[in-house]
């Protein structure tokens, strides 16, 4: 049997686990099995892939797609880069890290572009706002982080005023703010300032209508979730574990 799993803590109802489970049953895939393994602390994960000697490729959620990389023998140009890594392939040469959120979040994206999303603010500093991050850059995309604190080149919220909103009309948000069954909360922003010029991409797929997406239509703004994201990802995740095997 070939095992693939997620590990992050806590983790709740995955959506890996869902997709993978309904993948192997669509296509009659009957020698693959997907689990989640939460684990409180990364260091338990050489203990993890030394309790399933059949364990072929993790993907990896928060807490820890920056606290894994210590843990890889190698890494694709894009973890290189990004500084996060979301997928582990287990080789011969080791465990070697990928970043399919890149892949996933520039599909995603790309779609509700215009000429005038030339400026954009990333809500959070977690690891997949290295991703967003990594995104935005290749696709020469100027932008700004903001946090509760800011400092430095980073904004903070109370720092979003009327020039800000007007000038960075792509808003991101990479947090976790919003995600059921906390679905009252979402990052804290000025939404009285959005106009129909702004793109609101939120990475939290459930509920697929966050209020920070609800907030941003409500002012006629185009609105994004994270689900066709997950899902591209996901195929990405899949076509890293098989490359090369016939």
């Amino acid at each position: 049997m070939r095992r693939f799993g997620l590990i992050g803590y806590p983790l709740g109802h995955s959506f890996s686990q869902r997709y993978f489970t309904g993948k192997f049953a669509a296509e009659g895939i009957s020698d693959c099995v997907y689990a989640c393994y939460p684990i409180a602390d990364i260091a338990l994960l050489p203990a993890l892939w030394a309790e399933h000697p059949d364990l072929e490729g993790l993907n990896v959620t928060i807490p820890y797609k920056e606290k894994v990389i210590p843990y890889l023998d190698g890494m694709s140009e894009v973890v290189r880069s990004a500084g996060a890594c979301n997928c582990i392939r287990r080789t011969a040469d080791g465990l070697i890290g990928h970043n399919t959120d890149v892949t996933g979040f520039e599909a995603s994206l790309r779609p509700g572009l215009d000429a005038g999303h030339r400026r954009a603010l990333i809500l959070g500093t977690g690891g997949a706002s290295k991703a967003v991050a990594h995104v935005l850059g290749r696709l020469g995309i100027a932008y700004r982080f903001v946090s509760r604190s800011g400092g430095g080149a980073m904004l903070s919220y109370g720092q979003l005023d009327a020039e800000v909103m007007d000038a960075y009309t792509l808003i991101v948000n990479t947090t976790p703010l919003g995600t059921h069954p906390a679905t009252d909360e979402a990052p804290d922003i000025p939404y009285a300032r959005l106009t129909p010029r702004h793109y609101l991409f939120d990475l939290v797929y459930n509920p697929p209508l966050t209020r920070f997406l609800r907030e941003g239509m409500a002012r006629g703004a185009r609105t994004r979730n994270g689900a066709d994201m997950l899902a591209v990802q996901a195929e990405e995740s899949w076509r890293i574990w098989n490359e090369g095997r016939s």
